[in-house]
């Protein structure tokens, strides 16, 4: 028996918060159902950033190289992590394939949806005034407008009559489908401690606003279900803490940044707010907000009670110490740093660690956070997703 299912027979409370451990005993149960049950949702459609890409960046940008994929698919697949993101997880459970990157042309398969994310995405346009350089042309306002285009040519291809073979899924999809949002981490940290408190607020009213704009538009689509995720607690993250200068002051007793964790809680009542009204505006659609904040802030703080061992260090990474990371060389990368060749290199044990390489979560921190989104208890309203498939192991 394992360290994490070994805790299993103990109900374990935080902060007045269902420990994430207990969820796993839920998954226990609902894992049970025959594999050839059935499922409301037919198909996925997310967008996103790095943190739910699952190959559109390494599409447009060949080639991904260094440790990435080691875990679960053993190379670099276009995730930026060890292993599976949130987004493969989902799609397991609900007894879906992996989503095809909507940026793959070869070997892609859309019949059961479509992943629009790619690394370093933002919300808000890239030619806005408040663009930073070194994000992806591929904005959520860009994916917004490949999903039309996806949809019209499935109309088109559907209606020719040559439907043989095809790899497209049929016109009625898109209302029997999930949509994941789960983006703003790169509008976010490009401008946390930039600006002031005031002119912040008003930068993240804007991107709050487009997010749920895009979810009007893609229920304008056909969309019913929609999951928005909101935004982790990166005061947490290593590249973060090992970058910002900072003394004990500055720092939680579990080692975060507290002002960048108080930014990120503004950030997402905001967003909880905003989406509130959307569901107004759409009375027919369910409209969940996801607290993974609350999750992945439990394993950073607790990682010893959900069976890791590390939380604010880094997996994949250079320079060791208390996060591992140095910002002159990245994970897989190998630079001449006074000298001598530098390589930042994984660890042997990334199931250990929350953090993958400073900024993205390992596999495990991102199938333990699957398990809270399929639980729905971290969902507004509370979204269990049992109660729409029976769902299946993510393993």
């Amino acid at each position: 028996m394992s360290r994490l299912s070994s805790k299993i027979i103990t109900i374990v409370y935080f902060r007045q918060t269902v420990s994430v451990v207990l969820l796993i005993m839920t998954m226990a149960m609902l894992s049970s159902c025959s594999s050839d049950s059935k499922c409301q949702f037919k198909a996925i459609f997310n967008f996103g950033d790095s943190n739910s890409d699952t190959g559109g960046f390494a599409a447009a940008f060949p080639p991904q190289l260094g440790p990435f994929g080691m875990t679960y698919f053993k190379k670099p697949v276009g995730r930026a992590t060890d292993g599976r993101v949130i987004t493969d997880f989902l799609a397991q459970a609900l007894g879906l394939p992996f989503i095809s990157p909507y940026l793959q042309s070869i070997g892609s398969d859309f019949r059961h949806g479509a992943n629009y994310a790619t690394s370093a995405s933002t919300v808000l346009l890239p030619n806005t005034s408040l663009f930073v350089s070194g994000t992806s042309p591929f904005s959520l306002g860009i994916q917004l407008n490949q999903m039309r285009e996806f949809k019209a040519k499935v109309n088109e291809y559907y209606h020719s009559g040559n439907r043989k073979g095809s790899k497209l899924p049929s016109p009625d999809i898109f209302g029997k489908s999930l949509y994941t949002l789960y983006i703003g981490q790169n509008d976010f940290t490009s401008y946390l401690g930039s600006v002031g408190i005031k002119e912040l607020r008003q930068y993240l009213l804007q991107v709050i606003s487009q997010i749920a704009y895009t979810v009007k538009e893609l229920y304008a689509l056909g969309g019913r279900t929609f999951l928005v995720l909101n935004l982790a607690p990166v005061g947490c993250y290593p590249a973060l803490l090992a970058q910002t200068p900072h003394n004990s002051l500055y720092l939680d007793k579990f080692g975060c940044l507290i002002f960048a964790n108080k930014a990120v809680v503004i950030y997402n009542n905001m967003l909880k707010k905003a989406l509130t009204q959307t569901r107004r505006d759409l009375a027919d659609a369910s409209v969940i907000y996801v607290d993974t904040h609350a999750v992945l802030l439990e394993l950073f703080q607790h990682p010893t009670s959900h069976g890791l061992k590390y939380g604010t260090k880094a997996c994949c990474g250079h320079g060791g110490g208390i996060y591992n990371f140095d910002p002159q060389v990245y994970c897989g990368n190998t630079k001449v740093i006074n000298g001598t060749n530098v390589t930042a290199s994984a660890c042997k044990d990334p199931e250990n660690y929350v953090s993958w390489d400073g900024v993205h979560a390992t596999e495990a921190a991102n199938k333990l956070t699957t398990l809270a989104i399929l639980n729905g208890s971290y969902s507004h309203p509370s979204f269990p997703l049992h109660k729409f498939c029976h769902l299946q192991p993510i393993g």
